[in-house]
């Protein structure tokens, strides 16, 4: 039978070889970062949702001054010079 440390020491021989293959400074944002991503996606999701059920409120009719005076209609009042 073989020797089980000469066939994991080659192992890892072959593994460190594909760790070397592997650009260190690539940085990859990975599941972590995805996970992340779909929380911020979701929350902005759940913002819009509730800014259009808000702003479906609002009444944008605007109700005239009743102490205001109301304007001549025959244009501005002219400055004499």
């Amino acid at each position: 039978m073989p020797d089980m440390s000469a066939s994991a020491s080659l192992a890892m021989t072959h593994l460190v070889t594909l760790a070397e293959e592997i650009d260190k400074d690539k940085v990859t944002p990975g599941v972590l970062g995805f996970i992340v991503f779909a929380v911020m996606a979701l929350a902005v999701w759940g913002l819009m949702k509730s800014m259009n059920r808000h702003m479906g409120k609002v009444d944008f009719t605007e109700t005239p001054d009743p102490g205001a005076e109301p304007e001549a209609s025959g244009g501005g009042k002219q400055r004499q010079g």
